[in-house]
């Protein structure tokens, strides 16, 4: 049984993630965690899935402290006063979906090792029924966005600039807004108001979602504009000139400022070669796909910074959860100096391709196998997630989607892209044959 996906426990409300699956995470964790603190976004089954949580955390003698509505980072922020932490949340995913992700109290997710624990427990159904004096208390405490403002506040300067803030209608709307105008900053907002059904836009912050926040950044002579998902984990970014910011740009430039000289930073697989172009002096280490993957990797060597191209943005020296928040108030901080476009215009540019290939979910395991043989002549293989072939001037990176029945390709190049997407194309087709 594998409940845990690169980034918690996901699915449909009411179908994948049950109540009594929730019950079953909750008295799980509660068979190995003293105390816990529980927080949601704004998801219409939230509250559903928390109460069921509470109840399989509290029968096993878990002591719960509630913090109601908030981001992850700011649960993950209050977990640091507590055994374990629970978000309810599917972040970026579509409103149907919920999900329960666990942190330690150093602001990391539950490891793959700590997933595996509480997957045997359910597995095999090893909960644990304490006397009916000895069930766990639940408390709230109503202080932990407070507690997350001050602490980013101590960590970033003062700014009067315009910015633009789109919460898409998630959790972010419990914390930025006032963030950014105590930093001084003229704030405008939309989609701010908490409602769990997304009404304004999908929840992920991509270019293709923030067609709304790149014409009014423009339009009101913003200096900058920022987006959060549905629990605002991640945080992405669009200029003065109301030009959408990639995530392999702004990944280099956290990670341009945040390291210096013979630095260590963790990315994904997937994750553009501007970043190892532009940061020459650093050791970039690549990782599976999935926050927890690459914070995993930031604590095991110590490094300085990391991120996924998708948003996610860690900053070990305050915690090793993905902090939206925390990432637009020092983005707020980079370019009160410099405009945001005049940081992207001086990055590398580099084409890319992507697409997918639809394939048998029985066989993937196999199928990866055999294109592994097939792209090996190519370059220098690594298999860490998918197939990724190096070569000179640029790469390609062949992955099995976790969740569809498709393969993904995605190919860069400083020259002849096409050729190379559709050379690594043909022999994906000839292994699906």
């Amino acid at each position: 049984m594998k409940l845990f996906g690169s980034s918690g426990i996901r699915g449909v409300a009411n179908k994948d993630i049950t109540v009594d699956l929730a019950l079953k995470v909750g008295m799980a964790l509660g068979k190995i965690k003293k105390t816990a603190v529980i927080g949601r976004d704004p998801r219409i089954a939230g509250q559903m899935i928390e109460h069921a949580v509470i109840a399989g955390l509290v029968s096993s003698g878990c002591n719960v402290v509630r913090v109601g509505l908030v981001t992850t980072p700011t649960l993950a922020y209050a977990t640091r006063d507590y055994d374990c932490g629970v978000m309810i949340t599917a972040s970026h995913n579509p409103a149907q979906d919920i999900g329960i992700k666990l942190w330690n109290p150093d602001g990391m997710a539950f490891d793959s090792r700590q997933q595996e624990n509480i997957e045997s427990i359910i597995r095999d159904g090893d909960f644990v029924h304490v006397k009916w004096n000895e069930v766990g208390t639940i408390t709230s405490y109503y202080n932990a966005v407070r507690d997350h403002m001050d602490m980013i506040l101590s960590n970033v300067g003062n700014s009067s600039m315009r910015v633009v803030l789109d919460c898409g209608c998630g959790a972010g709307g419990t914390i930025t807004p006032f963030l950014l105008r105590e930093m001084g900053c003229e704030v405008i907002t939309l989609n701010s108001q908490l409602d769990g059904h997304f009404p304004a836009r999908n929840s992920e912050p991509n270019e293709k979602n923030l067609w709304m926040l790149m014409k009014v950044v423009k339009e009101l002579d913003a200096r900058l504009g920022i987006a959060h998902d549905g629990d605002a984990d991640r945080m992405m970014a669009v200029d003065e000139k109301g030009n959408f910011v990639s995530g392999d740009e702004l990944l280099t430039i956290f990670a341009s400022f945040e390291c210096k000289g013979r630095s260590k930073i963790a990315v994904p697989v997937d994750t553009s070669m501007i970043v190892d172009d532009a940061l020459p002096d650093a050791e970039i280490t690549r990782t599976r796909v999935g926050d927890v993957y690459v914070a995993e990797e930031i604590k095991r060597q110590g490094a300085n910074f990391g991120g996924e191209p998708s948003g996610s943005w860690i900053f070990p020296k305050l915690s090793y959860c993905p902090d939206g928040i925390y990432a637009a108030a020092r983005l707020v901080d980079i370019v009160k100096k410099t405009p945001l476009s005049k940081l992207t215009g001086s990055l590398p540019q580099y084409p890319t391709l992507r697409g997918t290939l639809e394939c048998d979910d029985s066989s993937k395991q196999k199928l990866m196998e055999a294109i592994k043989q097939k792209l090996e002549p190519m370059g220098n293989v690594s298999n860490i997630d998918g197939i990724r072939v190096e070569m000179d001037g640029g790469w390609v990176l062949v992955r099995a989607s976790g969740t569809e029945p498709k393969i993904r390709i995605t190919a860069q190049a400083k020259e002849n892209l096409e050729e190379l997407y559709e050379t690594t194309e043909c022999l994906v087709k000839e292994c699906l044959r």
